[in-house]
């Protein structure tokens, strides 16, 4: 998402970083501030204007006599971004009476069934009960579609037979009384191209039902041809809003850049995935932060707190403080994790990482590798990983299909990450850490460095794991001193029972 400008960006404002800037300097850099929007396929009149407006800002006595000129024009690109991006977060309004209707619309091929599940999902984490309107009936693989996602996600779906779209809709708030609903989400019908029938039939459906809200739904990745689209639908129907699907593959960005200045309406959701979870709110001056390379805490920390239990933080939380982290629980982590989405996105959304990330290739499928060869392990193997010798990677490779090598990489990393663990919980840093401190600063030889993407680190990729799977030497007096110790943790808790 947005590579393209982030990039080009983060070349322009580090040639100009820590500088001494002259009015030729900065005439220079937004130049090529220009060349990256347009290059991002940025609408060229809102080009035009959001140059006009920094340079107007920059270029005199002001930016010359400040302190630090390079962080105050950062600063103003940035404002200009969030500007561009629609202000402020514009979130799903409720109808204040009655269910909220919600009307989806857009040309053929712009993701809009697929997203009013996607919405639907999103709904049901927010304790809200959906009905699914099947009001495309120029496409009956539209309504099994629909009908399909209502099923995976157990949300009821009214689909009407031999009936016209105004009729379905209409009835379908009668409907979302009987089933308790209170949203109710139509999915339309759309065109090839956007012609008097289809603009028609969205204006009668809008009329019968009144929507709370009337999304358009764009392509991403079909750039300004997506920003044209909405300028015509504008002109006829009083949208509330844009749905931009796909996002996760726009490299650009310009139909988020351009929407708002062509359009005049706000992007209230981005598709960032195929999975039914992978909707987002779309907040302006996050989006505005991720662009620059400043990353976006807020929306992680959110992710996290949609994924993560309570309870399982606490536990986990203990056994980092006592460095008892077994196998099993990185796996649950693993698990955690990846419900959150994307690992490269996740961690694109630190401060100062996405930049570092430039080249590195994260596979997410690697972390498929490294939970079957834990699950080929046995329970004890998992919470002892130094029991495993020869003979049980042996058997661990056979389970999982991968190579004896894999497995012995991965008990090194896992090994070295359990000894990190113990020298911050030793130093104080890691309570530190867990209690909501900040993240301190680790060299590459306490595997902290994303240089060498060392540690208890799968993005390094599976195929360089290596090893050469020979025995592994093990302390018997350490095994069963664990054990005594565990036991008599375990005695002293009956005791107080």
């Amino acid at each position: 998402m947005f590579e393209s400008i982030t990039d080009s960006l983060g070349t322009i404002f580090d040639k100009i970083r820590g500088k001494r800037l002259t009015e030729e300097h900065i005439k220079e850099a937004m130049r090529e501030i220009r060349i990256a929007l347009l290059e991002a396929d940025v609408a060229h009149n809102v080009t035009r204007d959001f140059i006009k407006e920094i340079s107007e800002q920059v270029v005199g006595e002001k930016i010359i006599k400040a302190v630090k000129p390079d962080e105050l024009i950062i600063k103003l690109v940035n404002d200009g971004l969030i500007e561009l991006l629609g202000g402020e977060y514009s979130p799903i309004k409720q109808a204040t009476k009655g269910p909220t209707v919600i009307m989806f619309c857009g040309l053929q091929g712009s993701g809009k069934t697929t997203t009013v599940g996607k919405l639907a999902t999103k709904l049901l984490k927010e304790n809200r009960k959906p009905l699914l309107v099947a009001a495309d009936i120029q496409r009956p693989a539209a309504i099994e579609q629909l009908k399909i996602l209502g099923k995976q996600i157990d949300v009821p779906v009214f689909a009407e037979s031999g009936s016209d779209p105004v009729t379905i809709c209409k009835q379908s708030i009668a409907v979302a009384e009987l089933h308790k609903a209170d949203t109710i989400i139509l999915d339309t019908a759309g065109r090839l191209h956007v012609d008097d029938d289809l603009m028609m039939e969205l204006e009668n459906i809008a009329k019968a039902t009144n929507p709370t809200e009337t999304l358009l739904v764009l392509d991403a990745m079909t750039g300004q041809d997506a920003v044209n689209s909405a300028k015509e639908f504008s002109e006829r129907l009083s949208l509330t809003g844009a749905i931009l699907t796909k996002m996760d593959g726009d490299a650009r960005g310009g139909a988020a850049l351009s929407l708002r200045k062509v359009a005049n309406i706000p992007i209230k959701l981005v598709g960032v995935g195929e999975k039914l979870d992978a909707l987002e709110d779309f907040h302006p001056e996050r989006m505005a932060g991720r662009i620059l390379g400043m990353g976006d805490i807020v929306s992680l920390v959110e992710k996290a707190q949609l994924e993560v239990d309570e309870e399982d933080a606490k536990k986990l939380q203990e056994k980092f403080l006592k460095n008892t982290f077994t196998l099993e629980d990185f796996q649950k982590q693993l698990a955690q994790i990846r419900k959150m989405g994307s690992i490269k996105d996740l961690l694109g959304m630190l401060p100062g990482i996405g930049k570092q990330l430039k080249g590195v290739d994260i596979d997410d499928a690697q972390f498929d590798k490294i939970e079957a060869i834990i699950k080929s392990m046995t329970p004890k193997e998992r919470t002892y990983p130094e029991l495993i010798d020869y003979s049980r990677k042996e058997r661990i490779a056979k389970g999982c299909g991968l190579q004896m090598g894999d497995i012995t990489a991965l008990l090194k990393q896992f090994k070295e990450m359990r000894k990190m663990i113990g020298k911050m919980g030793r130093s104080g840093m890691l309570g530190n850490l867990l209690s909501g401190g900040g993240m301190p600063q680790m060299d590459d030889e306490d595997g902290g460095g994303l240089g060498s993407l060392g540690g208890m680190n799968p993005m390094a990729g599976l195929g360089g794991f290596g090893g050469s799977g020979t025995k592994a030497q093990i302390s018997k007096k350490d095994i069963r001193n664990k054990r005594k110790k565990e036991k008599k943790n375990k005695k002293r808790k009956k005791r107080r029972k």
